[in-house]
């Protein structure tokens, strides 16, 4: 999953675009480090009743990489 919008960002009074972010996200079982293809994947996991997974036992993480960020101070003083 990656954050591709056009947003416009304000930093006082000038505007500038939204940096160049890229987002990663894992859901995970915590204790068998399964990792799932998607949330549906997990929640499938947790209402099966052949497994005792519930759901404090999903770990989710993100990953956020920001490629370049923008000058946002506009020069020296």
């Amino acid at each position: 999953m990656a954050i591709k919008d056009d947003i416009i960002v304000t930093a006082g009074i000038k505007t500038i675009p939204t940096p160049d972010v890229e987002t990663k996200s894992t859901v995970e079982h915590a204790s068998t480090g399964k990792v799932y293809a998607d949330e549906k994947e997990a929640e499938a996991d947790i209402n099966d009743p052949a497994t005792d997974t519930t759901k404090e036992d999903i770990k989710r993480d993100v990953a956020i990489t920001v490629n370049k960020l923008p000058d946002i101070l506009g020069g020296s003083s």
